[in-house]
């Protein structure tokens, strides 16, 4: 991860805690990752479904903040994801892609991936706009 993607993450100190690390970072996507840990399971060992839906909101978050007019923020007003498959091991990735660039809102999708390159789980958030302060 380079320095520029470190402080990326550093600005988010949440997604830091859990591990999170970015791959990619731009307005049209980002890339994000999340390691297995045992830390992060329910039982059984599978990863826990709200660890899988952080990822997903960083990495929308993201995208849609790096798109914005300077000045500007961002904030999560919808969420929705659904789970596919059970993580048990390996690396979840996510990429997160803008499908709408709004006036007031943004649109994104973001996809889960396993080490295997399985679909785990898929969500779709808007994000509001907030214009910066004059």
């Amino acid at each position: 991860m380079t320095e520029e993607l470190a402080a990326s993450i550093a600005l988010m100190p949440f997604a830091g805690r859990l591990g999170m690390k970015l791959e990619e970072a731009g307005p049209d996507r980002v890339i994000a990752t999340l390691d297995w840990d045992p830390e992060l399971c329910t039982t059984a060992g599978i990863m826990h479904g709200g660890a899988l839906m952080t990822l997903a909101d960083t990495a929308g978050a993201l995208v849609a903040f790096l798109g914005l007019p300077e000045g500007s923020t961002t904030a999560t007003i919808s969420s929705t994801t659904q789970m596919f498959r059970p993580v048990s091991a390996g690396t979840v990735r996510a990429e997160a892609l803008p499908l709408h660039r709004g006036r007031t809102v943004v649109t994104v999708q973001t996809s889960l991936r396993d080490s295997q390159d399985r679909l785990v789980a898929q969500t779709t958030q808007i994000q509001a706009v907030r214009p910066g302060r004059s």
